[in-house]
């Protein structure tokens, strides 16, 4: 008797093989670089400056391995379904520990899954890194719609919501009945809105980004040094650093021209994001001295990643969908979310957020912590002490 596989709802593996074509002219594109002459100021006022891009294209020609990263990623059970019409890649780990508490984590831009892949074993074997086994987590970590070896959406609507609502079918789809979620940048948004949402299953949520801030800083108390610091860091963005920002929420397309047909120009676009990343990144290339785990390798294969997959372009519209989203609410109060909060604040964030902001975005917040290393993405910067923090977080609700 045969059986009919639903391919809408089929959960399929899956495995990376790039063609040693596609690795070739990567390759000849970046030594076929035209540079742009020397900044005129000694700091990143004018942007990513020359040396850094110099030395990150000479690692990226002469050094760097994509095959070594590739065969970290095929080391995962990695899989790919439909849900919604949207091919969805995701890695799979599940735990030895039978009681582990499933876990849906989301990243964000410009990251990938890589930059959460440090934190697999954390995680999901924690008796192995100073756990117990009390912590384990079945780990699922999607690549955004758009992102990495996800297909692009062909409709328009994909913003944090849709993405939230996809999750919960994602993790239904794969059998889980209880779960929790984390995520920082876009991925906070993403699980800000599982939580406000409440599928059916979901104890819980951890971010490690204010994602609401944007909408609402203007009500956000500013009576403390810590608060008033936070506002600093916060208007600093939204008047210096915005400049990704302002560009991938009203033009997307134009950007993604000069995304897809240039390897140096996509990196500099990934990198001129915020200025503790930047200068932990710039630290690791010109000086050789890493930050935690922001090693010259791990940020190419980032970079990589998204230039073998094509999606400069189709990354960069979540954030239209974002300021669609922002434009439409504006005035209005957000649902309430339903399920139990933690939140980490990481001292290197874009605005590290004081627990006064947290509970005014989230009255009652279940867990609060101020990390005492990391930046805006900890988990590939500092994976064990991220990993700390989301057992913390999720530890009364198993």
């Amino acid at each position: 008797m045969s059986t009919i596989v639903d391919r809408a709802t089929e959960v399929r593996s899956f495995r990376i093989s790039i063609p040693d074509e596609q690795i070739e002219d990567l390759r000849r594109r970046v030594l076929a670089t035209r540079l742009p002459s020397s900044e005129l100021v000694p700091d990143r006022s004018q942007g990513v400056q020359l040396q850094m891009l110099q030395e990150l294209a000479r690692h990226w020609t002469g050094e760097y391995d994509w095959r070594r990263c590739e065969a970290r990623l095929n080391a995962l059970p990695q899989f790919t379904t439909e849900i919604d019409g949207v091919e969805i890649h995701f890695v799979h780990v599940r735990s030895r520990h039978e009681d582990a508490l499933p876990l849906v984590m989301t990243h964000g831009w410009p990251g990938s899954v890589i930059e959460l892949l440090d934190a697999v074993g954390p995680l999901t074997d924690p008796t192995a890194h100073g756990g117990s086994a009390e912590d384990a987590f079945h780990l699922v970590l999607p690549s955004l719609p758009g992102y990495g070896f996800s297909g692009a959406p062909t409709e328009l609507g994909w913003d944090a919501g849709r993405i939230a609502l996809a999750w919960a079918e994602l993790m239904q789809r794969l059998g889980y009945t209880r779960y929790v979620a984390q995520g920082g940048d876009v991925g906070a948004a993403v699980t800000d809105a599982m939580g406000r949402q409440a599928p059916e299953g979901l104890l819980g949520i951890h971010v490690n980004l204010l994602a609401g801030a944007i909408g609402i800083k203007d009500l956000l108390p500013a009576v403390s040094e810590q608060e008033r610091a936070a506002h600093a860091a916060l208007s600093t963005f939204t008047t210096d650093g915005f400049g990704y920002f302002l560009e991938q929420t009203t033009r997307p397309q134009t950007i993604g021209y000069s995304l897809l047909d240039s390897p140096v120009g996509l990196a500099a676009w990934m990198l001129d994001h915020d200025t503790d990343r930047y200068t932990k990144i710039a630290r690791a290339f010109v000086e050789g001295e890493p930050s935690g785990n922001l090693t010259r390798d791990n940020i190419v294969d980032n970079i990589t990643l998204y230039w073998l997959t094509g999606t400069g372009a189709s990354a960069a519209r979540w954030y239209w969908e974002f300021g669609r989203f922002l434009a439409a609410a504006a005035g209005q109060a957000p649902p309430p979310v339903a399920v139990p909060v933690g939140f980490t604040t990481f001292p290197g964030e874009i605005w590290p957020a004081p627990r006064s902001w947290v509970e005014t975005v989230y009255p009652g917040v279940a867990y609060f912590h101020e990390a005492d290393r990391g930046g805006h993405f900890a988990a590939w910067e500092e994976p064990e002490i991220f990993a700390g923090e989301v057992r913390a977080a999720f530890r009364s609700l198993r």
